[in-house]
């Protein structure tokens, strides 16, 4: 088991800009950003195979957010820009050493809780003027 501590979460403005990070005590094979509102299911924003390959990106974050790695550190970092309200949630780094892809609404794709084994403790990100 690997174990993830994010860091980065807070309060902004709406178009504000935000960079989440993320720290893994150990080498995985792929790394997510998940983020959940109270009531609703934990839906995938971005995630990464730390060896390259495709980046995934959820299509209500896509353009504005970025998923990077620093494979030397174990590092996944989640640059969020444009923010908006609707982006507030607590977000939830993920990790896993399998990474099977999920095929979902009609492709496969890395952005399914159920395929990740780790997960961090949560960032609270606000969006509010």
């Amino acid at each position: 088991q690997v174990q993830l501590v994010e860091s980065g979460g807070g309060s902004v403005q709406p178009g504000d800009s935000l960079i989440l990070s993320c720290v893994a005590s150990g080498h995985t094979y792929c790394m997510g950003w998940f983020r959940q509102v109270p009531g609703k299911e934990r839906e995938g924003g971005a995630a990464i195979f730390t060896l390259g390959g495709n980046i995934y990106y959820a299509d209500s974050v896509k353009g504005r957010f970025t998923i990077s790695l620093d494979n030397a550190l174990n590092k996944v970092f989640l640059q969020m820009n444009s923010l908006k309200p609707d982006d507030t949630a607590m977000y939830y780094c993920a990790a896993d050493r399998s990474c099977q892809l999920r095929f979902q609404n009609g492709t496969w794709s890395l952005l399914n809780r159920t395929i990740f084994a780790d997960w961090g403790q949560g960032t609270q990100v606000t969006v509010s003027s």
